[in-house]
């Protein structure tokens, strides 16, 4: 689905064309404080403890229009008597979310700097979502969220147009990563995703390649076609290209996209199995990061190489044992078929490389090992220091909780194969599984013509890709649209750079 209408408005807040007004509650020493001083709120000021509001964070009361106003109010709790710009993204969100079912809402925010109405901005974007529903009673679907958003404001800020303009187009773009990854396998194989990203693309100033079976075994991309020999459906790649005029900086975003992952013979159990149509979320992701960032007209050159599979089980289906191809020549001997995004990223990897772009970005919900290791809500980073550091900069801008994680000589030693170039992973030798993943695919990072690496980091989303838990903030439960605000802040830092 794509973002409310977002507007801005100075109007006196009893005009404010809404249903109901966003008013911040914030917690103080002296009990609960409204967080807007306007005059029209008086009869309300004094009774917040009454009514139960305490500030408290993402609580929500509603309460009727004051004398003078047609809009109810929402009393938010901020959770903070100073609400700092990420405060307010998650409060925004968390209203929005919670007012499904009410068309026009507004948001009081007075003289918030320009930076406070852009993540409020964004926030109440991206928490105003509905995921795909596949019921047939209309009347058990979920309320439709909220289809406008005003921002009450004293004066207007300089760049108003804009910053409204970036806030829809990063919920957009989350937006359709959390429908692509809610969509159920039956109904999205490889050639559908493809499909996806052409219609998407459709209209937006990129190219877009889809290259089928035979254009990969043309191609060398031995990865994705040995993961996609077991299924039906065969695999595909597609490359999404924004080649703006007059750009200096390329970057290449590759993202792992297995359309339903079986762990193929190295079977995954019934409960594994379940929820592994989110495989796919890296490809999602690093396809509308790249529309995101053509629809904002970024001055940059960005490139996505879609590798996407379906991992099941067949005749035809990779073996443990096997040994595969990488595009380029470098061999693999295949011992889990369950580490399978990993060899349809080495493609994508390789491929990225030989374009000799200024940074690769690989995203993939790789491993269980980073789950359980971060949690559901950090995104571990890997790659070289630096770059590493550029991605992390660009999460905490963005709001996204990441964390630098390293990758050890020793660990590399575990992917030590007799036979072949690399392993893709040692049965039985668990320790620093993330962590054998990101190794794995520094393997396959290109270098310059002197020899040195080309700036990469990995971003292993296995455990922020999909909220199992209940909604929070802007989060719904389900797919999350994770690490896209990251990497279109990223291409925002590179772009100033470049």
């Amino acid at each position: 689905m794509t973002a409310p209408r977002l507007a801005f408005s100075t109007a006196p807040l009893a005009d404010v064309d809404a249903d109901v007004l966003v008013v911040g509650v914030v917690p103080s020493e002296d009990g609960p404080q409204l967080a807007s001083h306007d005059p029209g709120f008086a009869e309300i000021r004094g009774t917040l403890a009454a009514i139960g509001a305490t500030g408290r964070a993402e609580q929500l009361v509603r309460v009727p229009a004051p004398a003078g106003f047609t809009a109810s109010l929402a009393l938010l709790g901020l959770g903070s008597a100073v609400p700092t710009a990420d405060v307010l993204r998650a409060a925004a969100g968390a209203a929005t979310r919670q007012l499904s079912g009410v068309p026009r809402v507004a948001f009081v925010l007075s003289s918030a700097a320009p930076d406070a109405l852009a993540a409020a901005a964004e926030g109440a974007a991206l928490g105003a979502y509905a995921g795909p529903s596949y019921r047939t009673d209309a009347s058990a679907a979920a309320p439709v969220p909220p289809q406008s958003v005003t921002l009450a404001v004293d004066t207007l800020p300089d760049d108003a147009d804009a910053l409204l303009a970036r806030a829809a187009a990063v919920a957009d773009a989350v937006h359709a990563v959390r429908d692509l990854a809610s969509t159920p396998p039956n109904l999205l194989g490889p050639a559908d995703l493809a499909d996806a990203a052409l219609a998407a693309a459709r209209g937006l100033p990129v190219e877009v390649e889809v290259l089928d079976e035979a254009a990969l075994a043309a191609g060398g991309y031995g990865g994705i076609l040995a993961v996609g020999a077991g299924s039906a459906r065969p695999p595909r790649m597609v490359v999404v290209r924004y080649r703006p005029e007059g750009a200096t900086t390329h970057l290449a975003l590759v993202g792992k996209g297995i359309t339903y992952d079986s762990g193929g013979y190295s079977m995954k159990t019934v409960d594994g199995l379940v929820g592994m149509k989110y495989d796919m979320t890296g490809s999602a992701t690093v396809l509308e990061t790249v529309l995101a960032v053509a629809r904002l007209g970024l001055p940059i050159r960005v490139t996505a190489w879609l590798c996407i599979a379906e991992n099941l089980v067949s005749g035809g289906a990779m073996r443990p044992d096997d040994v595969i191809t990488i595009r380029g020549g470098r061999t693999v001997e295949v011992l889990n078929t369950d580490a399978e995004g990993r060899l349809v990223l080495a493609d994508g990897i390789v491929a990225a490389s030989e374009e000799q772009p200024d940074a690769i970005v690989d995203v993939a919900t790789l491993t269980g090992g980073a789950r359980v290791a971060m949690g559901e809500r950090i995104i571990p980073v890997m790659g070289d220091e630096t770059f590493r550091g550029a991605v992390i900069a660009a999460a905490d801008r963005a709001g996204e909780p990441s964390w630098p994680m390293p990758l050890p000589a020793d660990v590399r030693t575990l992917l030590d194969s007799d036979i072949a170039d690399i392993l893709n992973s040692r049965p039985g030798k668990r320790q620093g599984h993330m962590l054998q993943g990101g190794l794995f695919l520094q393997f396959f990072v290109g270098t310059r013509p002197d020899g040195t690496p080309i700036p990469w980091a990995h971003l292993d989303i296995a455990g922020p890709a999909n909220n199992s838990g209940g909604a929070y903030g802007f989060t719904p439960k389900g797919p999350t649209g994770t690490a896209v605000r990251t990497l279109i802040a990223l291409t925002e830092d590179l772009a100033r750079k470049g």
